[in-house]
Parts: C-alpha cells; sequence; structure tokens
C-alpha cells in the first residue's frame, strides 16, 4: 500500500493474503474441471445448447445465492459465509468426478454455484480490509489471484484427466478440502461490529435489486449495470471457447490446459503488475473504459484467424480488458456504497451479474449451434460496445467518502 508501514496496515495486509490464498485455491479447483465439461459433457451426448444450460445452471444458484450471502456475511460476519462457501465447492467437484450422466452434471453444478455466491463476500472482505483509495488495486490482486487458479488449474486437470475420468473431480475436491481446513484456522474475521445507532434500516433485498431496474442512472446502479453487461459478452465468450477451440483447432481435453495457462497467465500479469500503476497513472474510471474497449476488440478479433499461432497473437486482448474493466467498476462500486451496507451491495451486483452468467451460455451455444461459430464472438463484442457507452457517462466519484448511497438509498 502507499502509506507508510504501520501494525494497522500490516494486520490488514496479512488478512487481504489470507484472503487471497484461499481464493487462488478454490479457483484452481474451479479452473480444473471448467474447461473439461464440454468434452464430457460431449461424451454423455449432450448437445452445445444442452452444455450451455449446464454451465448456465451454475449461475442460475448463483443469481439466488448472492444477494443472501451478502446478507448474512453483513450480519454474521465475512468468514462463515466464505467457509461455507468452500465447503460447497468440495461437495460437487465429488458428484462431478463421478457423474454418469448429464443431470449429475447439472447438480454439480449447481452446488458449485450456491457456494460461488459468496463471491460478493470476497469483494466485501477486501472493503472492510483496504481503504476507497486503494481498493481497485487490492481489488486487482484478488482478481490476480482467481487468474493464477485459472492459469493453473486447467493444467493440472488436463494432466489428471490422463489417470481417468474421475481424477480431475477427486483433485479439485482434495483442494477445496484442504482450503477449507487452512481458511477455518487462518482467515480471520473482517467486519467490524457497529454501535446499534449505527446500523440502518435494511429494504427488501429484491427490492433494492428492483431499485437498480427503476432507476439506473444513479452512481451505484449504473457501476452495477456496466458490470452485469461486461459479465454477459464475458460469460458468452468463456462459454463456448472450449467447442470453438475444439471444433476449429481440433484442441481436446486433454490439450486445453496450454491454452488456458497462456491466458491465464496473460491475465495474472496485467492484474498482478499492470492494473495498479494503471489506475494510479489514468484513475477508476478511465481504466473501466480502456478495459472496455480492449474486451470490444479482442472478441470482434477472435474469430478472424484462420490458424491458432494467429489467434494467440489476439488473445491479450480480452485478459487485458477484463483485468482492468471488472476490478475498476467493482472499487467504483464499492465507494458508491453505503459501507454498512457493503455486503449486500457487493451481492446485489453479483445478483445482475449472475444474471448474466445464467443468460449468456443459453445464448451463446444457440447462436454457436445455429448460426456458426463466429456469431457468439461478434455478438459479444457489440455487447461489449454498449459497456464502453456506458461507462463513458460515469462521472468521477470522490476518493474517499464512506457513506455514499447505494442501491438501495437512492430510490428517492
Amino acid at each position: 500500500m502507499t502509506e507508510p508501514h504501520t501494525a494497522e496496515s500490516s494486520g490488514q495486509l496479512r488478512r487481504l493474503s489470507l484472503l487471497i490464498a484461499a481464493c487462488c485455491v478454490d479457483m484452481i479447483g474451479f479452473a480444473m474441471v471448467l474447461p473439461l465439461l464440454p468434452f464430457y459433457a460431449l461424451e454423455l451426448k449432450a448437445t452445445p445448447v444442452v452444455i450451455g444450460m449446464i454451465i448456465s445452471s451454475f449461475s442460475v444458484a448463483q443469481l439466488l445465492s448472492s444477494p443472501v450471502w451478502g446478507r448474512v456475511s453483513d450480519r454474521y460476519g465475512r468468514r462463515p459465509a466464505l467457509l461455507i462457501g468452500l465447503s460447497a465447492s468440495a461437495i460437487a467437484y465429488l458428484v462431478f468426478a463421478f457423474a454418469g450422466s448429464v443431470w449429475l452434471l447439472f447438480l454439480s453444478r449447481l452446488i458449485q454455484g450456491a457456494g460461488g455466491g459468496t463471491t460478493g463476500v470476497a469483494q466485501a472482505y477486501v472493503a472492510d480490509t483496504v481503504r476507497p483509495a486503494d481498493r481497485a488495486r487490492a481489488l486487482g490482486w484478488l482478481s490476480a489471484a482467481t487468474s493464477a487458479g485459472v492459469m493453473v488449474g486447467p493444467v493440472i486437470g488436463s494432466f489428471s484427466a490422463h489417470s481417468g475420468r474421475p481424477a480431475p473431480g477427486l483433485v479439485a475436491a482434495t483442494l477445496c478440502i484442504l482450503n477449507v481446513v487452512f481458511a477455518w484456522k487462518w482467515l480471520p474475521e473482517s467486519r467490524q461490529p457497529q454501535a446499534a445507532h449505527e446500523k440502518p434500516v435494511r429494504p427488501s433485498l429484491w427490492r433494492a435489486a428492483w431499485t437498480v431496474v427503476r432507476h439506473p442512472g444513479t452512481p451505484a446502479a449504473r457501476l452495477i449495470w456496466i458490470y452485469a453487461v461486461g459479465m454477459l459478452a464475458f460469460a458468452s465468450m468463456t462459454s463456448v471457447l472450449a467447442l470453438y477451440l475444439g471444433m476449429e483447432f481440433g484442441i481436446t481435453e486433454k490439450t486445453i490446459g496450454p491454452v488456458f495457462l497462456y491466458v491465464g497467465g496473460l491475465s495474472l500479469v496485467m492484474r498482478s503488475l499492470c492494473l495498479g500503476p494503471i489506475v494510479d497513472r489514468i484513475g477508476e474510471n478511465w481504466a473501466m473504459r480502456l478495459g472496455a474497449s480492449a474486451l470490444a476488440a479482442g472478441l470482434f478479433a477472435y474469430p478472424l484467424p484462420a490458424n491458432f499461432w494467429v489467434l494467440t497473437l489476439i488473445m491479450p486482448l480480452v485478459p487485458a480488458g477484463t483485468a482492468l474493466l471488472f476490478p475498476a467498476t467493482t472499487a467504483l462500486l464499492s465507494r458508491a456504497s453505503n459501507k454498512a451496507e457493503l455486503g449486500a451491495t457487493m451481492g446485489i451486483a453479483q445478483t445482475f451479474g449472475g444474471i448474466s452468467r445464467m443468460i449468456a451460455p443459453v445464448v451463446a451455444t444457440a447462436l454457436f449451434q445455429r448460426f456458426g461459430h463466429s456469431t457468439p464472438f461478434f455478438v459479444a463484442g457489440g455487447i461489449v460496445a454498449l459497456v464502453s457507452l456506458l461507462a463513458f457517462q460515469v462521472q468521477p466519484l470522490p476518493r474517499a467518502p464512506e457513506a455514499a448511497a447505494s442501491p438501495s438509498d437512492t430510490r428517492a
């Protein structure tokens, strides 16, 4: 951080480091099985659209659970919510390991999605721990941890697939169980108890979400829409990526690992080394705008190369764009939110992101199946172009307010 090293900042850094480690290991397990899912589903005679529905089922569960986890974390603490989410992932991977039918793949994704609803809780943990001026950088570190998981996980998954069909799921479940033990022993609570007079009267959770729809022009609501629409485009691409690489370039479940290693490595470098200096120089607003533009360019260009090695020159645009867009948007949202309802606000953002991830796989795979392998990428690029327009309408927010309005406070 930019402050002099103090006992307080040292403790904050320690808590943040422990959270980042737990999220990294959790993402390794997630990334081990996700690239393999389309190939295993094809073996079970699933069509691309059914594969899209399986992928989408994760987001259905996440959609229902994210706002609840946000409120639970505001009331009982971030730590219990995170522990339950990590435990759910372990159960999901065990189901995946022995899934011999399409419906068991659905069940695995539903369980994992319910646990994955704690993403907003992890973001709230960062906001609890880090001062407002450094949140974009810290959220970038958290994103870098997930990028490291995305980089390492598919390689482990592809390698373990050589040992048999259940192996990737069993390895992922083992990692998650070890992660739960680690978090239980070392991850402290971040939420500070509030005095009775500081506790706000909380409106209905779904009423707060509806407020975002009714009043999209408020600062927090606009940022939630940017996050959601950007996620819709990115999830559309990732939903068909394995199918696209398999059908266009002959990639299989045993060879897809190095592709994700390359993309994850690019994302890790962007989020851990480049994001902080970029935000320091141009600010969160311009980082968000630059990220949306880079992501749109990458999506439009993705299906153009006929040679895989040419495609590898285009691939960096997507991780560069997401590394700027999502952490900067989340950091701005944390400053536009009421501190006492931070977990709930992040949960609402994850709800809208969950809707995007629920819709995107079904739509993208249907486009892939009916209109050609390139169509989902072009449509996703157009969606991100819309995000760019929204991002340029966001006004700069003050650097250090802690009690700005949340979506639920701006309905007047």
